[in-house]
């Protein structure tokens, strides 16, 4: 009976020591975070190019009529 009960307890400690060490493990928090940066990043792409678009289109066309007028015959 003392040895069941040994084992049982030895068996529940390296469960705890694996839960733990699981829930200690920090590994994967670093790849999380810079995943989180990546797609804060890309929001912020996004929110320029829609806030921008229309200027910068309107640049580029002037420039492309500015060449055009000034292309050689």
């Amino acid at each position: 009976m003392l040895r069941l009960i040994t084992a049982t307890d030895t068996l529940m400690h390296d469960a705890k020591a694996k839960v733990r060490s699981v829930f200690k493990n920090t590994d994967g928090a670093t790849a999380i975070e810079y995943g989180l940066i990546a797609a804060g990043i890309a929001v912020a792409i996004i929110a320029a190019v829609f806030a921008l678009g229309d200027d910068i289109k309107n640049f580029f066309t002037g420039i492309s009529k500015q060449m055009q007028a000034k292309k050689p015959t």
